[in-house]
């Protein structure tokens, strides 16, 4: 038997289309890191892992809860790791850490939030894992911190979002970095405003033109199952004003009444919260969620073309769940990641998740939205990943068109539980090939 025909029959029994059509992901491991919940890998976190230039950054929680940084060359499995000074309280899964790299190469590190007050450092030269003293950003409204974000701009900027107040009565904060001055500013104190009635939970994505994309849900309560309809807005001016997508400027804040309504979903219909967004090159915007179709949860898409909100129902999930209650949620799926590949009239979308059904390996299903044909779905790792959700390196998939995903396998016990388990290898995956 020669060895071409021996390669043809392993190919054609390989059990999904993505390990013959693509180099095999690699795991390149970072260090051990808390697991006895999701707070490592919860989708919220902006970013998890970033690249500055040549340089891939990251941090997680160690099994004592300290903050731990991490750099590495890209293209290189050594990791500098560092144990910083501080520390967060890791048994709330709220409490993630989130990293971004001003256009100065100075590393900004906001953690350790849930309702309480900021907690803020940065390093003391560019590109160094040093962190300097913990101090404010601006002193407004720090006090019920939750949720910290930090996005980059075209310029070098830094914006962070967070929530101010608590779950269903909150307010959405913007601070801008400006790296010419060294020093923040407040530019929205209540972006989405739920009247002391709601809370918003956005995702947002800053398109290369430097527009800032957000949509959201709201939630009447802090109950998961009060989360309906999906909202849209966007800014041209680094988050200053704001407008729907059809043009029409918004009176700030915005509130449930004037808010643009890109889909309708009502509540009870097992809606998620705090996804994914992406933009292609003409600054169309793409969402990720999860809500019942048939009673069924599928992951969906709702994007705008030619002017119009659009839906894609990737419609491959069998098995119903009910989506309710409060705290950190152990739910069967796991909140979706999104990015777009464009290849001349050719729009790929790539949805990242983790699935019960699958096995909680984490899986990748994916569409070329410009020709009629129904999703197709691959595993992107051999074993499961336990309540993993997805988290990749923005900056990295912008810049290089190179996936490189956060990975760990953590526990999650519903409602801000503890599971008791060893601490487990932080890792990043490193998709070389996406199926098509």
């Amino acid at each position: 038997m020669n060895n071409l025909f021996c390669k043809s029959l392993l190919c054609a029994l390989s059990l999904t289309f993505f390990a013959c059509a693509t180099k095999i992901p690699k795991e390149i491991p970072v260090g051990y890191g808390w697991s006895n919940n999701s707070v490592n890998t919860v989708k919220f976190r902006k970013n998890a892992v970033t690249t500055f230039k040549d340089l891939q950054f990251t941090a997680y929680y160690d099994e004592n809860g300290t903050v731990v940084l991490g750099k590495r060359k890209l293209n290189s499995a050594n990791w500098e790791i560092v144990k910083t000074p501080y520390a967060g309280n890791s048994k709330d899964a709220h409490n993630s850490i989130s990293i971004g790299i001003d256009g100065d190469g100075y590393v900004h590190v906001s953690w350790d939030h849930h309702d309480t007050k900021l907690r803020y450092a940065k390093s003391k030269s560019p590109l160094s894992l040093d962190l300097d003293k913990e101090e404010s950003m601006t002193g407004i409204a720090e006090q019920k911190v939750t949720y910290p974000e930090f996005y980059n701009l075209p310029n070098g900027n830094l914006l962070f979002f967070y929530r101010s107040g608590s779950s269903g009565r909150g307010n959405m904060i913007i601070n801008s970095y400006s790296v010419k001055d060294k020093k923040w500013s407040q530019i929205q104190s209540n972006l989405l405003n739920g009247e002391d009635k709601r809370s918003a939970y956005w995702q947002a994505k800053v398109d290369k033109k430097g527009t800032i994309h957000i949509s959201w849900v709201w939630r009447e309560s802090w109950d998961v199952s009060t989360n309906h309809d999906i909202c849209y807005a966007r800014s041209f001016d680094g988050g200053l004003s704001w407008e729907k997508s059809n043009g029409e400027k918004y009176n700030l804040p915005i509130t449930v009444t004037s808010a643009e309504i890109a889909w309708r979903i009502p509540e009870k219909s097992s809606l998620i919260n705090q996804t994914s967004m992406t933009a292609d090159e003409n600054g169309n915007p793409y969402i990720a969620n999860y809500w019942n179709e048939n009673d069924i949860p599928q992951f969906q898409i709702v994007y705008l073309e030619n002017g119009s909100w659009k839906k894609s129902n990737t419609g491959f999930r069998t098995t119903s769940f009910s989506l309710g209650g409060g705290g950190t949620k152990k739910i069967p799926i796991s909140r979706p990641d999104l990015l777009i590949k464009e290849e001349g009239k050719n729009r790929y979308l790539y949805l990242l998740f983790r699935d019960s059904e699958r096995e909680n390996k984490v899986s990748m299903t994916y569409k070329n939205l410009s020709i009629n044909s129904n999703w197709k779905v691959t595993d992107l790792t051999s074993t499961a990943i336990g309540e993993w959700e997805p988290n990749y390196d923005i900056s990295l998939w912008e810049k290089q068109k190179k996936l490189h995903i956060f990975l760990q396998n953590v526990n999650q016990v519903d409602g801000e539980g503890l599971a008791k388990s060893e601490p487990t290898m932080v890792r990043i995956l490193e998709v070389n090939q996406l199926p098509k």
